[in-house]
């Protein structure tokens, strides 16, 4: 039996255990955070078997390659087809990650994928950082002007009338004196959330006041659609900080994505119509596998593994 992956290529039940294996250690050994743990490890799978190192230097050569079009000669499909596509999916999202490692660079402040931090500011404020996040402090003087990067926060601002706290990130620029609000900067909508107080929105020159309870999203960009601003359960969507993901009534889709942050690699929709399934639930965040399981069994769906780093979601075959 076979999957359709969307693109017209299948993927057998069961891909090569070592190609699995080899893919997943070329993309864990280029990222920043590898470690002497991930080394060690790594030596010993090598030291196993002969065959690992060849498995390697293959899965090796096709990431320093995918800067290029892939080889799609008959022979080449016909030897490592499945297993081709599987790394090319893990390299894209290995890619997307190192993308980012500017971010981390220049930031002050960071959380790695899947963990949540929290920190003091300098003025006495609080900062919760959602998985993959990153932010650069300006706090000269009279001014206290965040730049989200990258991912999510919550600000629990200390209150200075004086010295306004300003958030930029995602497009917008947030305005607040003493309020506790969340920024979003992945183009995910809404992007702003009140849970108390009030904080003002800028974005493409218009200002917007958000009030507790409140969340704020950008109009269609380009169609000259005006900013919205409406009720909206802040808590729930503040829920993270305490490593839960609560939805009710949300596309499988879209749950997918949000388990896809607090992951590394890629899980993969095979089917747009079982996305469409509406959840409703708890999850916990800090275990996106058990996640995935809860959701193939209280949604009907098929979850399969093929390497640490592709997920892939389909229904049943």
């Amino acid at each position: 039996m076979a999957i359709d992956d969307g693109t017209g290529a299948h993927l057998p039940d069961e891909e090569d255990p070592i190609d699995e294996a080899a893919a997943g250690w070329v993309v864990r050994l280029a990222s920043s955070d590898a470690t002497e743990a991930d080394r060690a490890a790594f030596d010993a799978w090598l030291a196993a078997d002969p065959v690992h190192a060849a498995a390697y230097a293959e899965m090796d050569a096709l990431w320093r390659q995918l800067g290029h079009l892939p080889d799609r000669s008959p022979a080449r499909r016909s030897q490592k087809g499945p297993a081709c596509l599987a790394a090319i999916l893990v390299f894209g999202a290995a890619l997307a990650y190192q993308a980012g490692l500017a971010d981390w660079l220049r930031s002050d402040l960071w959380s790695g994928i899947g963990d949540i931090a929290h920190a003091s500011l300098p003025d006495g404020s609080r900062v919760d950082l959602n998985t993959g996040t990153a932010l650069a402090l300006h706090f000269p003087g009279i001014e206290r002007r965040v730049s989200l990067l990258r991912g999510e926060a919550v600000f629990d601002v200390a209150r200075d009338p004086a010295r306004p706290f300003v958030v930029e990130g995602g497009g917008v620029s947030v305005r607040a004196v003493g309020t506790v609000f969340y920024v979003r900067a992945d183009g995910a909508a809404p992007s702003v959330g009140v849970a108390e107080g009030r904080v003002d929105v800028a974005v493409a020159g218009r200002h917007v006041a958000v009030s507790a309870g409140e969340a704020f999203r950008e109009g269609p960009a380009g169609g000259g659609g005006e900013a919205d601003v409406a009720k909206a359960d802040v808590a729930r969507a503040m829920a993270w900080r305490d490593g839960r993901l609560t939805v009710s009534g949300e596309r499988l889709s879209d749950v997918l994505a949000e388990l896809g942050r607090y992951r590394r690699g890629r899980i993969v929709l095979l089917d747009a119509k079982a996305g469409e399934q509406r959840v409703t639930g708890a999850f916990d965040l800090r275990d996106t596998d058990d996640a995935l399981d809860a959701l193939a069994a209280g949604l009907s769906l098929r979850v399969t593994r093929l390497t640490p780093l592709l997920v892939l979601v389909g229904s049943p075959i």
